[in-house]
């Protein structure tokens, strides 16, 4: 058994003990309640524990398998910082919105990635971690696929660096996690080329590779990706609908042979998260019930 919290361990732990403390807390009045009380604290509370284990996202262990012959080396964390602003909700030369171009490259990405790690991080007026460091690229692709520009005319607002601060702290806690593995930044961006907002810069360290792929062919747009690309240590390129993705600068350790054996994660917190929602589920139904007879109770007072 493995575990690759989504959360740092000392913080997950914390909030386990303030959890634990609660439901100690609201045992006893439960059991003198009497009646189904004591089974809907148990449900509760285990529904509750199960989503504090799924959040430490165990494993059933590494399993080694053959990896197919593949151009990278696996077990890099690699993050895919992506720009949800209203320019990208611009139609590109193919007629289709910037987003969706975004889109295809980044499952591009992950399909040349075989074995990493992943991460997504999105911005628009503020940015967001919509997908923490995980193996689990099943899980992800449709995450992928569900991106669209954010809602809003922010387009004058954007600052092409706005994810920069919550990149550094991943950054941080992917050493801590997995040390000794490269780490890769790809940025996928327009550059906020109609921005009147301050831009910042990707003071994020050390990164072991990536590229920034910009979109569309504004000269202030291109000129800022660029600047992202130099903070970042990484290549820019821009990026035409339906050419293939430019081979781009990774880990300076040289590739494995074909057919090495390699590493594979089965994580089940997607059956621990579905049977805690049944057991909330339930719950739910109970406090339903509870509001209509306390309603009908009313009624019934009242004439």
């Amino acid at each position: 058994m493995t575990f690759d919290p989504v959360l740092p361990p000392l913080v997950l732990a914390a909030v386990a003990a303030v959890l634990a403390i609660l439901r100690a807390l609201s045992a006893w009045p439960a059991i003198k309640a009497g009646g189904w009380a004591p089974l809907r604290w148990f449900l509760v509370t285990a529904a509750m524990a199960l989503l504090l284990v799924a959040a430490a996202r165990p494993a059933a262990g590494l399993r080694s398998e053959a990896r197919p012959p593949s151009s990278t080396r696996g077990g890099e964390n690699i993050y895919l910082v992506v720009d949800r602003s209203a320019d990208s909700a611009i139609p590109d030369v193919d007629g289709r919105p910037r987003i969706a171009g975004i889109r295809d490259d980044i499952q591009a990405v992950i399909e040349t990635n075989p074995g990493a790690r992943f991460a997504l991080i999105s911005f628009a007026d503020r940015p967001a971690v919509d997908w923490p460091l995980s193996a689990d690229t099943f899980s992800l692709r449709p995450v992928v696929s569900a991106l669209e520009p954010a809602p809003g005319d922010n387009a004058d607002q954007v600052n092409a660096s706005a994810a920069a601060t919550v990149l550094r702290y991943q950054l941080i806690s992917a050493a801590q996690q997995y040390p000794g593995s490269d780490s890769l930044v790809y940025y996928f961006g327009s550059g906020a080329p109609q921005s009147t907002a301050p831009q910042g810069q990707f003071d994020v360290g050390r990164i072991d590779g990536g590229q920034v792929f910009g979109y569309g062919s504004d000269v202030l747009g291109e000129q800022r990706l660029r600047g992202v690309a130099d903070d970042l240590g990484v290549g820019m390129s821009t990026r035409t609908p339906g050419q293939p993705l430019p081979t781009t600068a990774g880990p300076s350790e040289s590739p494995p042979a074909d057919g090495v054996v390699g590493e594979r994660r089965d994580e089940f917190y997607w059956l621990l998260t579905l049977v805690a929602s049944g057991l909330l589920l339930v719950e739910i139904g109970w406090s339903v019930r509870d509001v209509r007879r306390a309603r009908s109770t009313a009624r019934e007072v009242l004439t």
